[in-house]
């Protein structure tokens, strides 16, 4: 089991916790590859009835851990990142989500794909893509427009504007607001509740009310994953590494 996330399961809830705070929970292929495979056996087992998703530290996630962009491996089967999309796009169990600080890129996206995300005061949400020379993904150029409308979309996706909770919350991109230290107990307590009612009415509930066309969310996540991967190697991503590096605002010629 990897060090990286903390699994546990009680009351019929599987509880994920990233663990890398020194890192500020940045994504890596190992945290990647265990949510997969954590996402993918609540769909199998009858003893997990919801998910509960946060993070230790007072960082949801900064986002896809850099190094893994900087210095790619090649790896066995299809990619951890795309295993992890897959499956918590297509999750039949309820994810609850417990965002207790920052939530970065990715850390913003995959929330499009949770059922009831609830965020601390202290939280912030921002997908700084344009700021980086990259592009949206995990389907969230065609699911955030959807989710919180035009307006919302463009000032997150195309300005890359930072997101208070109580903005987050009128935009219609979380669901509640709790006091930074009831966060996680509250959470875990509307995820028990959930888990506690009956199984079946709930995963066909959730594939009703999520109505988005499974097909059309991969095709979309494979269009965006065909311009990231450009502009992965273009000069305006190298430009925004060396920018971080060098502590200094990037230059787009």
């Amino acid at each position: 089991m990897s060090k990286s996330l903390i699994v546990s399961l009680n009351n019929r809830v599987l509880s994920l916790t990233i663990n890398r705070p020194e890192l500020r929970n940045a994504l890596n292929r190992e945290v990647y590859a265990a949510l997969a495979d954590e996402l993918e056996r609540s769909n199998h087992d009858d003893q997990i009835r919801a998910v509960l998703l946060t993070a230790n530290g007072d960082t949801f996630t900064a986002g896809n851990d850099l190094d893994d962009f900087i210095n790619p491996v090649e790896e066995n089967g299809t990619p951890s990142v795309i295993r992890f999309l897959k499956a918590i796009s297509e999750c039949e169990t309820p994810i609850v989500v417990a965002v207790n600080g920052p939530a970065i890129g990715v850390g913003l996206t995959m929330l499009l794909h949770c059922d009831m995300v609830y965020a601390s005061k202290s939280a912030r949400f921002r997908a700084p893509f344009t700021h980086v020379g990259l592009v949206p993904e995990a389907a969230s150029s065609l699911l955030l427009p959807l989710a919180v409308g035009l307006a919302w979309a463009n000032d997150l996706m195309l300005a890359g504007r930072t997101l208070d909770a109580q903005e987050a919350l009128s935009a219609g991109l979380i669901t509640r607001v709790f006091e930074d230290d009831a966060l996680v107990a509250e959470s875990l307590k509307i995820a028990e509740q959930v888990a506690s009612l009956a199984p079946n009415s709930v995963k066909q509930s959730k594939r009703l009310i999520r109505g988005v066309n499974k097909e059309e969310v991969q095709a979309q996540m494979k269009r965006e994953g065909v311009i990231f991967a450009e502009q992965l190697a273009s000069t305006e991503f190298k430009e925004s590494v060396a920018a971080f590096f060098a502590k200094r605002a990037p230059k787009f010629n």
